[in-house]
């Protein structure tokens, strides 16, 4: 067993300003060093980006993310094409990962699964006061989201599906970003899903504060919506984009399936717990659980653990939004496996 935690990271103000604090915290932090050892291998083939291409789908989509990039690089003390490269979410492939999510009308519960040495390990509240809509969630590559809500109650979370016949375009986790600050309900993500470019095959699961939910199967090729509250790492729609195993996908979704009518409590007890067979520690197979995180969009309110058999930390997005400060700092949890998140030093 290993002790890891996730920093919280809480901030108001412009994209710049956003991305300039973050730089001052990456350089005192273990991250970059980590994934530069890493990635050392594979920079030369996955960091290779058009960047006029990427700039205007960047500024079309969500046009602060350019000067927030601008901020990371100033205080990095690097170029901005570096930071675009780094950070940018275009044209940069990750490792395989499993995750399930489930819905109910006024919950969104999502059992993220990957492996250790590939989280970063930071849980970022961000409200802009120069345009988007504020957000909360998990990042990935610093200015990506791998699951969260907005303040509107529009709540995300992605499943991978497959790489192969991948093509230019962006990676899950900036789409991701883009949705929360860019779009108020599900409606508005479906159309902007349908006209962004994917680089790989990912399922995106939406919950509004109307309760409206649906799983977005997206691929370079083709993109459709169905109202469905359950996602794990197959296609229902775009089967031919499925990869050949897909067993315990399956196996998943009919766990989860027979569990769709709880509570918000009930259905986090149903990700979270070891004994309910969601929960999976296959980490050295890219496929282990890191975190749980649960959204309620009526509330505002996010529930988030890291390992299992956890209660989670709860905040209350709606005072953040009002101008109260976050105390929680750390969240603190435990994983069966050897090697920590890349905020820490690697063992």
């Amino acid at each position: 067993m290993i002790q890891v935690y996730s920093d919280v990271i809480s901030f108001r103000g412009s994209h710049y300003d956003f991305g300039y604090k973050q730089g001052e915290l990456l350089k005192d932090s273990p991250i970059l060093p980590n994934r530069n050892k890493q990635w050392a291998s594979r920079k030369k083939r996955h960091f290779v980006v058009n960047e006029e291409r990427a700039i205007k789908l960047l500024t079309k989509f969500l046009p602060g993310i350019m000067d927030e990039l601008q901020g990371l690089a100033d205080a990095l003390g690097w170029k901005l094409e570096d930071a675009l490269k780094e950070f940018g979410g275009y044209y940069v492939e990750y490792g395989r990962s499993g995750c399930s999510i489930l819905t109910g009308p006024t919950f969104f519960i999502r059992n993220y699964d990957s492996r250790p040495d590939s989280y970063e390990g930071r849980y970022v509240l961000y409200q802009p006061s120069d345009g988007g809509y504020a957000t909360i969630g998990p990042s990935m590559q610093i200015t990506g989201r791998m699951d969260g809500m907005n303040e509107k109650g529009l709540t995300m979370g992605y499943n991978f599906i497959n790489r192969i016949k991948s093509d230019d375009g962006f990676v899950c986790n900036m789409i991701g970003r883009i949705i929360l600050e860019a779009c108020a309900n599900v409606d508005e993500a479906i159309e902007v899903l349908k006209e962004i470019p994917h680089r790989t095959s990912f399922s995106y699961a939406l919950l509004d504060a109307s309760g409206k939910s649906v799983v977005v199967e997206a691929s370079p090729r083709s993109v459709v919506a169905r109202d469905s509250n359950i996602s794990t790492n197959h296609f229902e729609m775009l089967t031919e984009e499925n990869r050949y195993r897909m067993d315990d996908s399956i196996r998943r979704q009919n766990l989860l399936q027979a569990h769709r009518k709880g509570n918000i409590n009930q259905a986090f007890q149903m990700l979270n717990r070891t004994d309910n067979e969601v929960f999976s520690k296959k980490y050295g197979a890219w496929s282990g659980t890191l975190h749980t995180a649960a959204y309620a969009p009526e509330e505002r309110k996010t529930w988030f653990a890291i390992g299992a058999d956890r209660m989670p930390v709860i905040f209350d997005f709606n005072r953040f939004l009002q101008g109260e400060k976050m105390n929680v700092k750390r969240i603190k949890g435990e994983l069966d496996y050897h090697t920590p998140f890349i905020n820490m030093e690697l063992l």
